[in-house]
């Protein structure tokens, strides 16, 4: 299996070495909202050791990128009305995977509204943040 490259654009992200619209951190965890979001809201949660997926993380960092993800789920139903939550986590190129550092998507759903295609509308900056104003004092 390869191994965790460090100069992945979220091993940035979590260093301070690229902006991000923050909405959580802990000493494990941080999330921050995607800027090609598929929906209004769609958040990623990453633990903040290394781990390029599923297959090589620890088990009790997996556990702890599920619980925020659940957190940031029930808040962002209550911040954007959200009917459901789509939580989608990729392994791999064949997995579908392109940033190599494990993350899970949180997209908040609203029923008969599909999502747009990945990676296909970049937001508005002043959009997410906002978006992330609202999202991070509901988690508080």
């Amino acid at each position: 299996m390869p191994v965790y490259d460090p100069t992945n654009i979220f091993a940035k992200i979590l260093r301070g070495e690229l902006p991000c619209h923050k909405i959580y951190e802990d000493d494990k965890a941080f999330a921050f909202l995607d800027i090609m979001p598929r929906a209004s809201g769609h958040a990623l949660v990453l633990p903040k050791a290394a781990a390029r997926n599923i297959l090589d993380v620890s088990p009790d960092d997996l556990a702890y990128v599920m619980k925020v993800a659940q957190k940031i789920a029930k808040a962002s139903v209550e911040v954007f009305g959200a009917d459901g939550v789509t939580i989608q986590q990729f392994n791999e190129s064949a997995g579908g995977q392109v940033v190599f550092h494990l993350h899970v998507h949180v997209i908040p759903r609203k029923a008969g509204v599909a999502l747009k295609p990945p990676a296909s509308v970049k937001e508005a900056p002043d959009v997410l943040a906002d978006q992330a104003k609202q999202l991070s004092a509901a988690l508080k």
